[in-house]
């Protein structure tokens, strides 16, 4: 059976992006971003409402959403859905999550907007590290 994952997100950050590392040395990158939709009622009223997303990125596209993103920034993304599962700890209840594990990202904005326009990937080597534990080296700085 076919099956197609595709999530392309336009908005801005909801919060600064927090960067850890695996114990392997792979790059993680969260982050929440809010779309927004205009939609006009049936009185003919304009309204507009927010989705938050929660976004995460691996390998080197981590590293550079964690340098050059902060919050209020406009970005475009390009990934897939996740859905994550987990016992909550204290009420033992299963719990899950919808996520989308970003592969594409876009900065946008103007030159203030610190490397603007600069599209990034998620290379190959950036998904077999994030496979092997490989550690991954700190962009270079410009």
């Amino acid at each position: 059976m076919a099956s197609f994952n595709k999530v392309i997100l336009l908005g801005n950050l909801t919060r600064d992006p927090e960067v850890r590392y695996t114990p392997k040395g792979s790059a993680v990158c969260d982050l929440g971003v809010a779309v927004n939709r205009v939609y006009t009622t049936d009185s003919g009223e304009k309204r507009e409402e927010a989705t938050f997303v929660d976004v995460t990125f691996w390998g080197r596209t981590a590293e550079v959403a964690g340098e050059y993103l902060k919050k209020g920034r406009p970005i475009f993304i390009e990934g897939r859905l996740q859905l994550d599962s987990w016992e909550d700890k204290q009420s033992g209840q299963k719990r899950s999550k919808l996520k989308v594990i970003g592969e594409t990202m876009q900065l946008l904005g103007g030159r203030a907007a610190a490397g603007a326009g600069a599209a990034v990937d998620e290379s190959e080597e950036d998904r077999q590290s994030r496979s092997s534990g490989k550690a991954i080296s700190p962009p270079p700085k410009s």
